[in-house]
């Protein structure tokens, strides 16, 4: 399981997964984001194993948090 962030974008929302670095990938809704994330998942980890790589465990502790800046 590896958690998945989604932000909006101008036209569609974009997903992410911190823990898999270059996995990206975007939807017109948050449901077809989630739909393209796990397929982007999904072919992530088959290229690591085909390719003799660790596949990376998150921890279980994940802290997410806004902090204020001067902006």
């Amino acid at each position: 399981m590896f958690t998945v962030v989604i932000e909006p974008d101008e036209d569609a929302y974009h997903a992410y997964v911190p823990a898999l670095p270059g996995c990206h990938t975007f939807g017109a809704t948050v449901d077809e984001a989630l739909r393209h994330i796990q397929e982007a998942i999904a072919l992530y980890i088959d290229g690591l194993v085909a390719n003799n790589q660790p596949v990376p465990v998150e921890p279980d502790t994940l802290l997410v948090t806004r902090v204020p800046a001067a902006v």
